[in-house]
Parts: C-alpha cells; sequence; structure tokens
C-alpha cells in the first residue's frame, strides 16, 4: 500500500509493502538522497498514524530507496517544511508531525540505515525504536551549518540518547561521524557489516516477529512515558503488570520453554 494513490511529480514518496507481517516502508526521493519534501512529510504522517492500526503489519522496517537512507529536509523547501505560516498564527512545522506519528506507532519500529544519514535523517531515524546501521552510514546532525534550530524533538530526543556534552558537541559542529563512531556516540544501536547488512537485518526482524507483542508493546509504553511526567509511570506499570499476571502470553512462553519449543503468543492489541 501507499499513504497516497497519486505522487506530485518531482517531489518524491513515501512507499509501503507488507509481506509476513512486517511493513518495509521506504523513503524514495534517489535524485536528492532521500530528502524529506512538503509532499513526503505529509505522506509519512499519514501514513504511520494507517500503519498504528494496521492489523497485517506487526513490524516496521524503515529504510531509504537506493544507497542512501535520507539527507534529511529538502534544502529549497525548508521554510514551508519546518515553519509554515498557520492560518491561526504561528508556524507549522511538517517534519516534526511526521516525526511524532511514527514515534507514537505501538508497534516495534526498526530504522535501518545505509549510506548517509544527515541532518533531519537522524531525527527519521531515531523516531523508530532503534537504529541498525550498516558499516557503510555516514551520521551528522548539521543546523549549525544552515543557521536553524534542530526541531525541539529530535533535541529533545538526542540529549535523551547521548546526553547533554554530546549533544552539543554533535549540534555545535555538525561533524560527519561513521558508524562506529555513531554507535560510540550513541546515535544508533548496532553496527553490521555492510557484506551482511541485508541477512542480519532480515534475520532481526524476523526475530521481532516472534517474540511477545505483549512484551514489546508494554515495554515500549513505560520506556517512551519515562521521558514524561514520573506520576503517570507507577499507574501504567501496575496496569501492564496486572494484565500480564492475568494474560496467556507468559503462560505460553513458560511452556514452552518447558518443551523447548518456539512459543507462539497469542496477545494482541485491544
Amino acid at each position: 500500500m501507499s499513504a497516497t494513490d497519486s505522487i506530485q511529480a518531482g517531489q518524491g514518496s513515501i512507499d509501503c509493502q507488507i509481506a509476513g507481517g512486517i511493513a518495509y516502508v521506504t523513503i524514495s526521493n534517489p535524485e536528492k538522497r532521500n530528502a524529506l519534501t512538503r509532499h513526503m512529510c505529509l505522506e509519512l504522517k499519514a501514513l504511520a498514524r494507517s500503519l498504528h492500526t494496521e492489523p497485517s503489519a506487526e513490524v516496521i522496517a524503515l529504510s531509504g530507496a537506493g544507497a542512501d537512507f535520507s539527507a534529511g529536509v529538502t534544502i529549497d523547501q525548508l521554510p514551508s517544511i519546518l515553519f509554515e505560516p498557520a492560518s491561526e498564527g504561528g508556524y507549522t512545522d511538517h517534519f516534526s508531525a511526521a516525526d511524532a506519528a511514527l514515534a507514537q506507532v505501538t508497534k516495534p519500529t526498526v530504522a535501518l540505515v545505509q549510506g548517509v544519514c544527515m541532518g533531519g535523517g537522524w531525527q527519521i531515524a531515531s523516531a523508530c525504536d532503534f537504529i541498525l546501521t550498516s558499516s557503510n552510514a555516514r551520521f551528522a546532525v548539521t543546523p549549525a551549518k544552515i543557521g536553524i534550530l534542530y526541531p525541539r524533538s529530535g533535541l529533545d530526543r538526542l540529549v535523551r540518547q547521548v546526553g547533554p556534552a554530546r549533544a552539543k558537541y554533535i549540534l555545535m559542529t555538525g561533524r560527519t561521524f561513521n558508524a562506529e563512531q555513531a554507535q560510540s556516540l550513541g546515535l544508533v544501536a548496532d553496527v553490521i557489516d555492510e557484506d551482511e547488512f541485508q541477512t542480519e537485518s532480515s534475520a532481526l526482524l524476523d526475530t521481532l516477529l516472534k517474540r511477545s507483542r505483549f512484551t514489546q508493546v508494554k515495554t515500549k509504553e513505560y520506556i517512551d512515558a519515562c521521558s514524561g511526567p514520573r506520576e503517570h509511570l507507577d499507574p501504567l506499570w501496575s496496569r501492564s503488570w496486572e494484565e500480564m499476571v492475568h494474560g496467556e502470553d507468559k503462560e505460553i512462553g513458560i511452556e514452552s520453554f518447558r518443551q523447548r519449543k518456539d512459543p507462539r503468543f497469542s496477545w494482541t492489541p485491544v
């Protein structure tokens, strides 16, 4: 399926194919190293919202078309993407709206990064639960090179992931990092050799499909909530723990472990 039926000429697209429980989402604007246009931001927001409730999609894999993940935001459309005047006053940030829609998907989401991942490219990748990167990838967060502020949601996430001092270092210098350096800084979860990337990333997606969706969804919900008001954490944890106690997945998992069989978990979101 696609976020829209008609693609505006020269505006790139966000494409999606669902197969075997995995939604393969592709950022496609190869002529501009998959830089996102305003049109693509709107598509990504709509697609993420639809995948949130799509029963055939249990895991979401985000990648770029061709050799690169994404060079960020298309520079000639930057004003209409990041600070388009709103009719009621103020500005509309279409990029951050797309980022938020992806981050709010309750299912496991993985960014598969090869080649260039720069500027807003890292922010969109980091909206996923974690980033797997090929050893050939290069990363940079570059607002200081063009005199803008990194969108707040991306800035907040960067600080949470790498810490304040490293976030300042990354943002103030705009330096380019190779995959190993990016992992050392905390920008990505794991680095896979370029020659093994397709095989290893596919195996990881298959592993996610086999694990308990209850564990994945509830763990993700709690970890994401940790960045918000602390008073919400205790009741959230209590509800999830109670659901675990009375749910089937733990019984299925324990019994399968005893019998040395692969579990077939049954829990699905309400």
